[in-house]
């Protein structure tokens, strides 16, 4: 076996990973280790070789891709324990960061500033001015920035540094010079530029990626480490580190932009989505994660996950390019409690990889999601993890009795509750996602992936009025599938701000040239041949004197524009709706872009060969709380066992080796020649 390709998503709960090669695929989850995430990766890479009878050291050296999705940035904005760094910025502009717009967040009922990524003692006002033209109102002193660097760095012990002017978009000289500085005096502390990480305006966005970016400068040290370790086991492939907008990079380049980590796994599950939305030949599709800590859901449209040029990261606003993923804590793992009112809540606090629900046996005594689903009967005890890890049904009996002792519920009643809430959260996030898009349910499939997913999407797309759900071969480990198939990916942007029709298409076409150029530069690294190389450009137009814009691919070959101002008015009315258009405002472009990707070895899902020799049958029964009153015995069916064109009926449960699918009322699963069960629901 050579040419393996490997990808490995590392999630809260469970350490994901796949390996494809020579028309196979190998798949395993081992829990994750919160305090080294690392020692989950060698795990994963130990169980894949042991499946294939070889070393870990020999598994490494047939390896011709690793890629890696990682929560590493992703738990630093979430405990808010990052790199501490400053902040120099425009003297007058301190408040800039802290004031965040004048946003407010509800905090236990207060209203609130949101946090702040840098404490305003460690923000230090800079002598300088650019205008609004790029012209020079107050030279830079260069003797403030010596004095800050040594005031944050020497006496506040920063170990990073950001740097935001003013108008630095326009004319970045200020701040390319005081980088200049920082770099020559102090090589040890990285430094992050506003205009060098999003040259285009909102200067708020452009503080808070740079601020994000250096507070998380530290996570890579893991990531680089694993590197240099697997490396000296015999790794001699590219190793690329999943990013949020679905492609992925070398580590040296998240040295540069750490913050484009955060929340990877569900944009290459999103990515890995897409490719089977494509495969199977339907046009748009929502794509929904539901793992042990979280539920996400995306849109597929045109074959790619919609992406945005900035959003929330942590409770931050901030410029981020990613996949645009709508997220709420309801996960396998996350738990169930009583608020002050004294009703039922689930999430968004997860028990994680440890202590775990209390099925698990690792310590964990609070009952969450997964422990419901094991009391109503929708998961088997013995046969969890293709019963490599058992389950245990009296803890989960028990939490749910001690929870439900406070709401005066039986233990079925609770657990049921607990479903029920869940579930409720989750559509919720799934119609929110759709509405944002302005997507009609009735022409949408609904993708399920994630350990959990399975047994909720069917249930959802029924309340939704969605027709289908497919659920792919490999739906429990479908991020770490798109780990190994994503692309190497860098996003250039520049500022543009001139109406639309006074655009000249000379000017626009050297400006994405040069565009193009750097572009391809940040994905050279990536051991991709050179024609394996390309470029795609972007466009964001909005309504003058609006505060958003909508992004529209761009044809380099730029033609008439006035048909680029038609294809983005046909889009404002598909978002926003006809009555939203004001005749007469004429429209705007923000800014541009070119997306450089680079094809490396990728994984390939191989087709089913196999066909029926005897006839379906399902392998066990078994009683599930359909209904609230009373449970209703079900047929239960062995995936492994299924071939192309084995059909379903519902109720039913279909197991496989990390997942359940379940198959409501009224619903036929069959299975097509990918793997992929395809759920049409009852109209």
């Amino acid at each position: 076996m050579t040419g393996l390709v490997i990808g490995i998503d590392v999630g809260g709960t469970f350490t994901d990973i796949v390996a494809a090669g020579d028309g196979c695929v190998w798949r395993a989850k081992v829990p994750t280790v919160p305090a080294d995430f690392a020692v989950g990766v060698i795990a994963a890479c130990e169980a894949i070789a042991a499946r294939l009878g070889i070393g870990l050291d020999e598994l490494m050296a047939r390896t011709a891709r690793f890629g890696l999705g990682t929560t590493a940035v992703t738990n630093v904005l979430v405990s808010r324990e990052g790199t501490k760094a400053g902040l120099l910025t425009t003297a007058g502009f301190e408040d800039v960061l802290p004031t965040a717009r004048g946003r407010r967040v509800n905090v236990d009922g207060w209203l609130q500033p949101p946090w702040s990524p840098i404490p305003d003692a460690l923000i230090v006002g800079i002598p300088e001015r650019i205008v609004h033209d790029g012209g020079v109102a107050r030279p830079l002193d260069e003797d403030a920035v010596r004095a800050a660097a040594r005031r944050l760095i020497v006496e506040g012990k920063v170990a990073a540094l950001a740097v935001s002017y003013l108008w630095s978009f326009v004319n970045d000289a200020h701040e390319r010079r005081t980088a200049e500085i920082l770099r020559a005096d102090y090589p040890q502390v990285p430094v992050f530029v506003g205009s060098e990480l999003h040259p285009v305006l909102r200067e708020y966005d452009r503080t808070t990626v740079a601020c994000l970016n250096a507070i998380c400068v530290g996570s890579v040290d893991g990531v680089a480490t694993l590197e240099r370790t697997l490396r000296a086991r015999g790794l001699r492939a590219p190793f690329l580190v999943l990013r949020a907008n679905g492609g992925s990079m070398t580590v040296d380049r998240a040295r540069l932009e750490p913050l484009s980590m955060v929340d990877s796994g569900p944009a290459a599950g999103a990515v890995a989505a897409a490719d089977l939305v494509v495969a199977s030949g339907l046009g748009d599709a929502l794509c929904a994660d539901m793992g042990g800590t979280s539920y996400d859901v995306a849109i597929v449209a045109d074959g790619q996950p919609l992406r945005r040029q900035r959003g929330q990261v942590a409770g931050v606003m901030t410029a981020q390019s990613s996949v645009d993923v709508e997220s709420v804590g309801s996960g396998g793992g996350s738990i169930a409690w009583i608020d002050k009112r004294g009703v039922l809540r689930v999430g968004p606090r997860s028990a994680r990889a440890l202590p775990g629900p209390a099925c698990y046996g690792r310590g964990g005594t609070e009952a969450t999601v997964t422990d419901a689903m094991l009391v109503l009967g929708y998961l088997d005890a013995g046969n969890f993890l293709g019963g490599s890890m058992r389950l245990d049904t009296g803890a989960a009996r028990a939490a749910c009795a001690r929870l439900g002792e406070g709401l005066g519920l039986g233990v079925e009643e609770t657990a049921w509750g607990i479903r029920e809430i869940a579930l409720q959260d989750m559509i919720r996030a799934t119609r929110t996602r759709m509405a944002t898009a302005g997507c009609e349910p009735g022409g949408l499939a609904l993708v399920t992936y994630g350990g959990s997913g399975s047994l909720f999407t069917p249930d959802i797309a029924a309340q939704l009025a969605i027709p289908k759900v497919l659920s792919p071969a490999l739906a429990s480990v479908l991020s770490a599938f798109g780990a190994a198939t994503a692309p190497v990916r860098s996003e250039r942007t520049r500022n543009v701000k001139r109406m639309l029709d006074a655009i000249d298409p000379a000017w626009l076409a050297d400006e994405l040239r040069g565009l193009s150029e750097l572009a391809l530069a940040d994905v050279a690294d990536s051991g991709a041949a050179r024609d394996a190389r390309s470029v795609e450009f972007e466009i964001d137009l909005r309504f003058v004197q609006q505060v958003s814009e909508l992004t529209l691919a761009l044809d380099p070959a730029l033609g008439d524009l006035d048909r680029l101002a038609g294809a983005f008015k046909r889009a404002y009315e598909t978002r926003y709706g006809v009555g939203a258009i004001i005749l007469g405002i004429p429209v705007e472009v923000v800014s541009v872009r070119a997306i450089a990707t680079a094809q490396v070895p990728r994984a390939v899902l191989p087709a089913q060969r196999r066909a029926r020799a005897t006839p379906l049958a399902a392998r066990s029964q078994r009683p599930i709380w359909i209904d609230r009153d009373r449970p209703t015995t079900v047929a239960v069916h062995a995936r492994d066992a299924l071939v192309t064109g084995d059909a379903i009926e519902g109720p039913a449960l279909v197991e496989d080796l990390d997942t359940t699918l379940w198959v409501p009322r009224g619903a036929r699963a069959s299975l097509d020649a990918f793997g992929t069960l395809n759920v049409a629901l009852a109209p």
